[in-house]
């Protein structure tokens, strides 16, 4: 496998947390977005949306955070991951739709915009943050993980945008539940960091 990457890249995060959870080798390519990479001929030959991650399999090329991880899941990780079953797999999609929604839209791009990567309303990014925020801690108050007794792909979509907050300048100290959630995540066995999150000695799966 191969994963076109972005080192500070959340959405390219997931990916790379969930294939060192499973201990899965691959190779990695770095995307120089700066440079306009992924804006060339050739990169828009394997995802003609122009951005990362993008994976790489048996010649096939697989684009999106999601359907990556939903594919690198139920090919490598049995039921854990990602059940089928009506009720678990319900749950797991509800918090992969607020992924893409209110964390993406709003924690996520508050953050590009802070960074300067991006232009947009701040004020309005932050509210959607403040919703990404309150949903999360109203089930992780009580809970250890989104959707099941253990983590599914559903934490690994939510958490590095949420995790990178304060990097857009949004406090997580009001929301103890997501403070722990981000704790245990990090605790995991073979968990990676990135650029804004800890580094741990962890087993090198990516080349």
């Amino acid at each position: 496998m191969k994963l076109y990457d972005l080192v500070n890249s959340g959405n390219c995060h997931k990916v790379r947390l969930l294939l060192a959870f499973l201990k899965l080798p691959y190779e990695k390519i770095p995307v120089d977005t700066a440079k306009g990479e992924q804006r060339t001929p050739e990169f828009l030959a394997i995802n003609p949306m122009g951005h990362v991650p993008v994976l790489e399999v048996d010649g096939k090329h697989l684009w999106e955070s999601m359907p990556i991880m939903v594919y690198i899941a139920r090919t490598y990780g049995g039921d854990y991951w990602l059940p089928l079953e009506t009720g678990p797999l319900t749950e797991i999609m509800k918090w992969m739709a607020v992924s893409l929604c209110e964390v993406r839209t709003g924690l996520a791009k508050t953050r590009s915009i802070t960074q300067g990567r991006r232009q947009g309303n701040r004020d309005e990014t932050r509210e959607l943050g403040a919703v990404a925020l309150r949903t999360l801690e109203s089930r992780l108050k009580n809970n250890d993980w989104l959707a099941m007794d253990h983590p599914t792909i559903a934490d690994l979509a939510c958490y590095p945008h949420v995790a990178l907050a304060p990097e857009g300048g949004i406090r997580l100290d009001g929301h103890p539940g997501v403070v722990r959630w981000i704790e245990r995540i990090q605790k995991l066995p073979g968990y990676v960091g990135m650029p804004g999150l800890p580094y741990r000695p962890a087993h090198a799966h990516a080349k």
